[in-house]
């Protein structure tokens, strides 16, 4: 008997956001994987500026493509009366309300969480901010790389000649991370109490806390850690080193008895295992510059398949330092079933990872991505809009 997924577990609930970048969009596309109804509101005349980060995807942003899959996209000027009318009858109808505006923009146009909860009192208001609505720095434009530089993260990466970005979005990803996990809980709230509860997150936040153990390390320790590109800056040994071919291989040592192993069964050394300079994690952490050239003198013996080989029989963890066509065709994900294929406007295809989680009995919705505006007709005659009434908006140009 062939099983049917059960209908997915948003299925029912209604999302409407003015959103644009990455944070946003990164936290409404996971309700729309679960099943909402998303209906993006973007800007009359060009749109979601992501669309234009890029157009290396068959003519589409990269970004844009993967943050906006099976979404609903409405085209409106928010400055007009008209428009107004429509987003607030958007409003009316829906579950949640995502905005990441500008700084004030939200408060200055009566979408702010306690101006909604007094015209739509069942609607749950997320705002995603740079630095958060309150507070001193409440006004400032905020990009990922901005909170990278202001949390510190940048100061952490890169090596000795200098720090580096990392190299995705990071901030914008835990910030709608943060989003996405706190619409749930909210939705679980008015679900079980009918409290309606409404979600604040900001990038700053949200990347702060990733910091923690840095922070921690560095308010107790007395010094930050210290770059050290692919090594890891407070365990040793733990990072990359070239084989005799060319390639990296990266291994982790996690405890004493991973060192042993080590010593023993790779570098062949069995009595660094005790030596008072290697016996502990501090002690090799403190004489890491010692041990790394031991190390690698033993990767410049063999090939990256004898290191892996070899690691994987004393039961070191490792990996190839792969690159992105490398993890693109990726084992894993090919066995595993995780490529599905999306279209998207223009009507080309291209393959899209599956969420990373699988929930038993249902199936992510991985619906197409829209062009800008494409559904805003068929949206406004769900409303009550006649032919006539979108031709004139249309001619006004609202929409």
């Amino acid at each position: 008997m062939t099983e049917h997924p059960e209908k997915p577990p948003l299925a029912g609930i209604t999302v409407v956001s003015i959103e644009q970048a990455v944070a946003a969009p990164f936290a409404t596309r996971q309700l729309a994987d679960l099943g909402a109804r998303v209906i993006k509101v973007e800007r009359h005349g060009g749109g979601d500026f992501a669309r234009r980060y890029d157009t290396t995807v068959h003519g589409e942003s990269s970004y844009f493509v993967w943050l906006n899959r099976s979404k609903e996209s409405v085209t409106l000027d928010l400055k007009s009366d008209a428009g107004r009318r429509i987003l607030d009858q958007l409003l009316a109808g829906a579950d949640v309300f995502v905005q990441n505006l500008a700084p004030g923009a939200a408060a200055r146009t009566g979408l702010g969480a306690e101006a909604l909860a007094e015209r739509f009192p069942s609607l749950i208001p997320c705002s995603v901010s740079g630095y958060g609505t309150s507070g001193p720095w409440a006004d400032r434009k905020a990009y990922d790389l901005l909170i990278q530089c202001q949390t510190g993260l940048v100061s952490l990466t890169g090596n000795e000649h200098g720090a580096a970005r990392v190299g995705i979005s990071i901030a914008d990803i835990a910030a709608g991370m943060y989003a996405y996990s706190g619409i749930l809980t909210a939705l679980f709230t008015r679900a079980t109490t009918g409290a309606v509860r409404a979600v604040e997150v900001s990038l700053f936040e949200a990347l702060a806390e990733w910091l923690s153990q840095p922070a921690y390390y560095t308010r107790f320790g007395g010094t930050q850690p210290p770059r050290v590109g692919t090594q890891h800056a407070t365990i040793a040994p733990y990072g990359a080193y070239t084989c005799a071919d060319g390639k990296d291989v990266l291994f982790s040592i996690q405890n004493e008895r991973e060192w042993a192993a080590l010593c023993e069964r790779f570098l062949g050394q069995p009595g660094l295992a005790t030596d008072p300079r290697f016996a502990t994690g501090s002690a090799r952490v403190g004489h890491r510059t010692e041990l790394n050239a031991i190390v690698a003198e033993r990767f410049g013996e063999l090939n990256s398949e004898d290191v892996t080989k070899l690691l994987d029989e004393a039961g070191i963890a490792n990996s190839g330092v792969n690159d992105v066509e490398e993890f693109l065709a990726h084992p894993v994900l090919s066995e595993r079933g995780r490529w599905r294929d999306v279209r998207i406007p223009g009507e080309a295809v291209v393959p899209t990872l599956l969420p990373p989680v699988d929930l038993a009995g249902t199936a992510p919705r991985m619906g197409p991505v829209p062009a800008a505006g494409e559904h805003t007709g068929t949206i406004l005659a769900e409303l009550g809009y006649g032919s006539t009434d979108i031709d004139r908006l249309r001619a006004d140009s609202v929409i």
